[in-house]
C-alpha cells in the first residue's frame, strides 16, 4: 500500500493530539508497577483507596521522575512539529513503528519499505524487516542534456506524487497476529497452477484464505506446467525459509503437514466462485477445516475478491512485494544479469509474448505470414482446450478488442511513436519466439540493440536453468524491474504484478499499451507518421505518468495498483516515529508496555 505525505500545517492543532492522556496515563501505570513489582499484593480495600487517590500521588516523591520524563516527552513531541519540514532518516537497524521518508534522489536506491516493528536482521532467526526484505530495483539513469527534448521526455521519470510505500497495519489486525501466528491445530494446503507470476499471485491469495480461516500454511506446492513441462517446486524457485520469516507476524508457515495430520487421500477444494468475500470464505470452509483440521485447495486464481479489507490488501503487498523473494542462485544471477546492461546506460525491457502457446491460446495471428498462421490454427483444432475465451469471435474482433498480443513490429511502431530513440537499449523479456529469431526482426530493424538474457549471461551461467521456463521468467523479472522503461506487449500477470513492483519500488515508468484504443489508428494508412504519434502520446499519457489509482471493480487488484483510493498523513506517522524513539530511551519501558505505548499513540494519531 502507498501513502502520500501531506502538508503539514503549523498553525493546525488537528494533525497531532492535543492532550495524549492515554499515553500519559500508561506511564502512571507503568510507575505503579515498577513500584509495586516487590512488593506483596494489597488487599481489594487498599487496592481501591490507592486507585481513588492515584492522581494526587502522581507527583509524590517515588513517581515524580516518572511524570517529569512523561512531561518532557510531550513536550519534545510537540517540538517535532515545528522541526517537521526536515527530512526524518532514522537508521534501519533502530527500533520504529515506520520509516516514511518524503524525499529521495534519481541516483539513490529507494528503500521501498519502512521498518514496522522493532526486528534486528542481525538476530538469527528475526523476521527480516520489510525495508531490507523488498527487491530494490538499480536506479534510475539520470537525463543526458545531449538528446533532444522528446527523447528526454521518453526517458524522464515520474514523480509519483509524494506516494511511498507504507505497510501500516490496524491495531486490531496486529493484536489478533499474536494468536494466529501461533496455530498448530488447523492447516491449509494450497497448489498453485500456471505460469509463474500467475502462481505468485495465487501463492498471495493462499496467505490472506490463510489469515481469513486462521490457519497454518504448508509451503504451497507448485503444479507441473502441461504447457512448458517445467517441474519446478516452490524451493526452486523461491526462497522458502525467508518466506516463513517474512511472514511470521502475520501467518504461521511450515514445510509439510505434521504426520497427527496426514490423510491417504484428501479431498481437494476446486469449485471456488470467482472474486469471493473473506466472508464467503469463512462460510464455506471454516466448519470444514475445524472438523477436518487439514483444508485443500486448487485453482485460486481470481477465485479471491479484489476489494478486500485494508489490512489483507496489505498482506497482499507484503506477499507479492517482500516475502517471495526469488531462490539465492536466481537472484544472484539476475542481479548479474541487471548490471551488465544497467552500467551501459538507460534500458527498455519488452515483455513481449511471442511464443508458440500464446498464440495458441489466444486465437490470434502471428503478424509472420501464411505459412506460420497455419501452423498456429491447425495446432488450436487438435487441442481447443487451450484457446481462452469468447470463442466465437473472429481473429479482427478479437485483435480490436484488446485480446492479442501486440507483434514486434507494433511494438517497434509504438516505441518509436512514443519517443524512444533508435538507439535505445532493449531487454527481450520473454520465452524463444514462434518464428525464431525472424519474429523479432521488425523491431531490430528500428531498434538494433536488442539484448537478450542469452546475450548476457557468461560462460554457461543459464545451463542450469535451460529448461526450466519459470526460473528463466524470474530472472527475466529482476533485469525488468531495474530497467528505466518497462512496457509488455499483452495483459498478463507479469505485466500486473510489474506494473505494481515498479509503482511500489519507486515508480518507476511503466507503458501499457491501449490496445483497444490504438489499434484502429494503427489500421489507418493515410494517418501521417507525426499525427500517429501525436496519438500515441495522447492516449499513453496516463500509463506513462503514474501513480494510477486502483479502483473497486473486478480488475483493478492491489497488486498492480498499490497507490489506494484513501490516504494516509505520513506526517503523523513521522511524529509518532521519533516519539517512540524517545520512549526506547527510557529503560523501564520495555516488552508488552512498549506494545501498549505504540497502541495507544495509534490511537491518539489515527
Amino acid at each position: 500500500m502507498m501513502a502520500r505525505p501531506k502538508t503539514f500545517n503549523k498553525n493546525s492543532s488537528s494533525s497531532i493530539p492535543q492532550t495524549p492522556s492515554n499515553f500519559l496515563h500508561l506511564f502512571t501505570m507503568i510507575s505503579h508497577s515498577n513500584n509495586n513489582k516487590n512488593s506483596p499484593p494489597t488487599s481489594s480495600r487498599t487496592h481501591h483507596h490507592h486507585h481513588h487517590n492515584h492522581q494526587m500521588k502522581l507527583c509524590s516523591s517515588p513517581n515524580f521522575h516518572l511524570f517529569f520524563l512523561s512531561l518532557l516527552t510531550v513536550l519534545a513531541f510537540f517540538g517535532i512539529s515545528k522541526i517537521i519540514s526536515l527530512t526524518v532518516d532514522v537508521d534501519s537497524h533502530n527500533p520504529s513503528i515506520i520509516n516514511c521518508s518524503p524525499l529521495f534522489h534519481s541516483r539513490q536506491m529507494l528503500s521501498a519499505a519502512m521498518a514496522m516493528t522493532p526486528t534486528n536482521d542481525n538476530i538469527n532467526g528475526a523476521a527480516p524487516t520489510l525495508s531490507h526484505s523488498v527487491m530494490v530495483p538499480l536506479p534510475a539513469h539520470g537525463l543526458d542534456w545531449n538528446i533532444s527534448e522528446e527523447e528526454r521526455e521518453f526517458w524522464r521519470q515520474p514523480d509519483g506524487d509524494g506516494y511511498r510505500p507504507c505497510l501500516v497495519f490496524s491495531i486490531g489486525y496486529r493484536r489478533a497476529s499474536a494468536k494466529i501466528a501461533k496455530e498448530k491445530r488447523r492447516f491449509l494446503v494450497v497448489v498453485a497452477s500456471g505460469g509463474l507470476n500467475q502462481q505468485r499471485n495465487q501463492i498471495a491469495d493462499a496467505v490472506v484464505i490463510a489469515r481469513i480461516l486462521e490457519a497454518s500454511l504448508v509451503v504451497p506446492s507448485l503444479q507441473v506446467n502441461l504447457i512448458w513441462g517445467d517441474e519446478s517446486e516452490f524451493s526452486d524457485l523461491f526462497d522458502v525459509e525467508f518466506f516463513k520469516k517474512a511472514l511470521r507476524a502475520d501467518v504461521r508457515v511450515v514445510s509439510s503437514l505434521p504426520s497427527s495430520h496426514l490423510v491417504p487421500k484428501q479431498p481437494v477444494e476446486t469449485q471456488i466462485p470467482i472474486g469471493v468475500s473473506p466472508q464467503w470464505i469463512r462460510a464455506r470452509f471454516l466448519q470444514q477445516l475445524n472438523r477436518g483440521r487439514v483444508l485443500k485447495l486448487k485453482g485460486l486464481d481470481s477465485k479471491l475478491s479484489k476489494n478486500l479489507p485494508s489490512d489483507l490488501q496489505k498482506l497482499r503487498c507484503k506477499v507479492a512485494f517482500h516475502a517471495l523473494r526469488f531462490a539465492t542462485p536466481i537472484r544472484e544471477l539476475g542481479n548479474r544479469l541487471a548490471r551488465r546492461i544497467w552500467i551501459e546506460g538507460p534500458y527498455i525491457a519488452l515483455h513481449m509474448r511471442l511464443e508458440k502457446d500464446v498464440w495458441v491460446r489466444t486465437g490470434c495471428q502471428t503478424g509472420l505470414g501464411q505459412e506460420f498462421d497455419e501452423i498456429i490454427a491447425r495446432e488450436r483444432e487438435s487441442r481447443p482446450e487451450f484457446l481462452t475465451g469468447r470463442t466465437n469471435m473472429s481473429y479482427v474482433q478479437r485483435r480490436l478488442e484488446g485480446l492479442c498480443p501486440l507483434n514486434a513490429q507494433e511494438v517497434a511502431r509504438l516505441l518509436k511513436a512514443l519517443g524512444a530513440p533508435r538507439n535505445a537499449r532493449i531487454y527481450y523479456a520473454g520465452g524463444e519466439p514462434f518464428g525464431g529469431t525472424e519474429a523479432l526482426e521488425p523491431l531490430k530493424r528500428e531498434f538494433p540493440n536488442v539484448i537478450t538474457k542469452e546475450a548476457l549471461a557468461k560462460g554457461g551461467e543459464l545451463n542450469p536453468y535451460a529448461n526450466r521456463p519459470s526460473a528463466l521468467a524470474a530472472i527475466d523479472y529482476i533485469v525488468s524491474l531495474s530497467s528505466d522503461v518497462f512496457m509488455p506487449s499483452h495483459g498478463g500477470n507479469m505485466g500486473r504484478v510489474m506494473q505494481g513492483q515498479r509503482t511500489y519500488s519507486g515508480h518507476r515508468k511503466f507503458i501499457m499499451p491501449n490496445k483497444r484504443a490504438m489499434l484502429p489508428f494503427f489500421e489507418n494508412k493515410s494517418l501521417p507518421e507525426e499525427e500517429f504519434a501525436k496519438i500515441m502520446k495522447q492516449l499513453h499519457k496516463t500509463s506513462m505518468k503514474p501513480p494510477q489509482f486502483r479502483k473497486y471493480n473486478r480488475v483493478h487488484d492491489v497488486i498492480a495498483y498499490p497507490v489506494p483510493e484513501f490516504d494516509v498523513d505520513v506526517d503523523k506517522f513521522l511524529l509518532m516515529n521519533e516519539y517512540m524513539l524517545l520512549i526506547d530511551k527510557h529503560s523501564s519501558v520495555k516488552g508488552e508496555q512498549r506494545i501498549r505505548a505504540a497502541d495507544l499513540l495509534l490511537d491518539e494519531l489515527l
